[in-house]
Formats: structure tokens, C-alpha cells, sequence
């Protein structure tokens, strides 16, 4: 966004015609020649519509939403979800501030950093609108402040930038702006305590390894992973998995349960399909989750059981049979069939399964397909 843009949108007349026409489409109030601005008015209507669920404070209160933040920001759930609190945080990536209005009702003074001179004048406007008196938004970078620092934080916390300067996707901490890796000794002189978002991609191990004593969680939402957090203040180290709104499992690394498959399936006595939450996979704890409750054959694979196992994070499936995948064998019996497919493990996707199967999407018949040990095996599911 723009200065030019920002000083637009703050126009009184922009903002009433914004509420004026909320719910309208887009793009024909960007052609209505009597909207004021309208293809800022436009804009700003396009991504209000899709704050209304990922951000919905911001919505409530007709925030500036400028487009590239949105993208790159959590949601207000995700952001919610941070186990930190005290009385002072210093954010190194303030971004459209969804972190910030999160831990702001966790501490008493929160003070992010952002070196976009129009983002952060839209941070502090919006923290305005929405009543937020303790959030200090300071226009300078990482490097800069914590090189000048003074101040003494509870906590810091990054969410690091992702892309790198052509735009590319990174995974690296190094790769990240700002680099995590050569601000440590600086950021350890400020706070005993650092809680950093990472990839999903990122490996716990690795995580764990490069922070030491801390909590590595992985964080997911509806079925996908959205984020690795690292909570480093000195803790024995641990690895949990958050499902947001659906459950938690965390244990401290020296307990976690190895994956030990038994020689063969016993698929005589089973009777419930598991099928643990990517968080649980992400975390490497489907063992450790159902240990003495299920057969487990890897954190990437389907768990079976004879009885209903109690405290799963993620889903069980009542199994009315089991079969050897066979491609052919599943086309005679559901060619052209609506078929809910579940997999795991699997060497193909669903969309291919369903080609060669000669299958529709659909509910009419419900499936599981997924590898245990060197063979794939068919799960038909009540």
C-alpha cells in the first residue's frame, strides 16, 4: 500500500461509503462512478469480505487491510493461540499486526517492530479503531533496535518472513528476514525468553536441535498445518501437537514413544481406523499418542484398532472391511459411485485413484487407502 492510498482511505467520505456499500460485489462498485475512490473502495470492500472470518476483529471495526499483509498474516484463531504472557513483549515482525492485537490481551505492553513506514502507520490506525491502547508500533527494523537496545522484554517474539528478496519461498532460518540465527546472541541479551513461528515445513528435530531446551509445537486448523512454534525459555525439551478447537498432545522428548509396527496386520480383530491430526503427524507423536491404544505403522500412516481408543486428536473411523488395494477390484465395485476418499501414504492422490477407479466425488461410499509396511491396503468405512 501506498501513502497515497493509506491518506485515501482515511478520507471521511471513503470510509462511509466503504460501509456503505459492504456486501456489494467488488468489482461493480469499482465501476460505480458515484462511489468516491472506488477502486481503492473496491479494494479495500474485496478484502474486508475475506477478514470477515479469518479476521473477524478487524472486520468488525472496518480496519485498512492492505492486501500483501493479509496474505501473509495468521489468522486471529492462529494468532490466539500463542502459550506466552507476562508483562512486557518485544514482536520483531509486526506485518498487519494480528500477533500483536492477540498478545496484546496478554500483556501489558507489547511493542512491535515494523520497517514499512505506511505499514505501520496502518498498524497504529487499526490498533486505533479497535481500542488498542497497548500496542507501541515502531517504524525500524530488527536489526536496528535490537542493536541499540536498552530495554529489558519478558518476551520476544518473530514470525520471520518467508520469501526471500526475488519472492522465492524459504524454509531456512537463515533464509528468513530478519535471521533469527545472528540476532540470537543480541535477542538473549534483551529476554531470557524467544518464541518463534516457522515453516510448517520446518523439521522438529531440527527445530529442536538449533534451540535447545524448548517446546516445539506444531499448530494446525481445519486438517492443515499451519505453522511450527518454537517456545525456547528453558525448558526440558518437548514436542506437542495443537489442533486448534479439536485437542492437544504434549510430551517431553525423552518420553516420546518410538513407532514399533507389529510384524504383521491382525485385521481379524480390527474394528477402528485412526486417522491422527497432521499437527499429531507433524509432531512425530501418533506413537506416543496411541500407545497401548492402536497399532501404529509411522507418524504418516492410518493406526488401527479393536476398540474405540479414548483421547485421539484427529478422527476414528468405524471399519466395516479390509482388502488389498487393488485398482481393478475397487473399479468393479464403485465404478460410478460417489466415493469420499481418505488417504494416507498412498502413491497417488485421490484424483487419480478416482480416474483409474473410474469413481465419482462423492458420499455414497466412504474409503480409506493407505500403505501399512510394504503393502496398500483398502478400508471400507461405516
Amino acid at each position: 500500500m501506498t501513502r497515497s492510498e493509506l491518506d485515501i482511505l482515511l478520507l471521511p467520505e471513503v470510509r462511509q461509503a466503504i460501509e456503505q456499500n459492504l456486501g456489494r460485489d467488488p468489482l461493480s462498485v469499482a465501476l460505480d462512478k458515484s462511489v468516491p475512490y472506488a477502486r481503492e473502495v473496491a479494494t479495500q470492500l474485496k478484502y474486508l469480505e475475506r477478514a470477515r472470518h479469518k479476521l473477524p476483529t478487524l472486520y468488525e471495526a472496518r480496519c485498512i487491510i492492505p492486501g500483501r499483509a493479509f496474505e501473509q498474516s495468521s489468522s486471529e484463531e492462529s494468532a490466539a493461540a500463542k502459550h506466552i504472557g507476562g508483562e512486557s513483549l518485544l514482536e520483531l515482525t509486526c506485518g498487519l499486526g494480528i500477533d500483536a492485537l492477540a498478545l496484546s490481551k496478554r500483556f501489558k505492553r507489547v511493542v512491535t517492530l515494523e520497517r514499512d513506514e505506511v505499514l505501520a502507520d496502518v498498524v497504529r490506525e487499526n490498533m486505533r479503531r479497535m481500542g488498542v491502547g497497548n500496542v507501541e508500533v515502531v517504524t525500524t527494523s530488527a536489526e536496528e533496535y535490537i542493536a541499540s537496545c536498552n530495554d529489558h522484554f519478558d518476551w520476544i517474539y518473530a514470525d520471520p518472513d518467508r520469501r526471500s528478496a526475488e519472492g522465492r519461498r524459504v524454509v531456512r532460518l537463515e533464509e528468513c528476514s530478519p535471521n533469527i540465527m545472528e540476532l540470537l546472541p543480541g535477542l538473549q541479551s534483551v529476554s531470557p525468553r524467544l518464541a518463534v513461528k516457522l515453516s510448517p515445513l520446518f523439521d522438529v528435530e531440527e527445530a529442536l536441535r538449533i534451540f535447545g531446551r524448548c517446546l516445539v509445537e506444531a499448530v494446525s486448523l481445519g486438517g492443515e498445518c499451519k505453522e511450527l512454534m518454537v517456545y525456547a525459555d528453558g525448558r526440558e525439551p518437548a514436542l506437542a501437537a495443537e489442533a486448534l478447537g479439536r485437542g492437544r498432545v504434549e510430551v517431553v522428548r525423552s518420553q516420546v514413544v518410538k513407532c514399533n509396527p507389529p510384524e504383521e496386520p491382525r485385521f481379524e480383530e480390527y474394528k477402528y481406523l485412526i486417522i491422527p491430526d497432521v499437527a499429531v503427524q507433524k509432531a512425530r507423536l501418533v506413537a506416543t499418542m496411541l500407545e497401548g491404544k492402536a497399532d501404529v505403522w509411522g507418524d504418516n500412516s492410518f493406526a488401527l484398532a479393536s476398540e474405540p481408543p479414548q483421547g485421539v486428536v484427529g478422527r476414528v473411523e468405524k471399519i466395516i472391511s479390509i482388502e488389498p488395494f487393488d485398482a481393478k477390484s475397487l473399479k468393479r465395485r464403485l465404478k460410478g459411485v460417489g466415493v469420499d476418499v481418505i488417504m494416507r501414504d498412498f502413491p497417488m492422490g485421490a484424483d487419480e485413484l478416482r480416474r483409474r477407479c473410474s469413481m465419482k466425488s462423492g458420499s455414497e461410499c466412504r474409503i480409506a487407502v493407505g500403505r501399512l509396511g510394504k503393502k496398500c491396503y483398502t478400508f471400507f468405512l461405516g
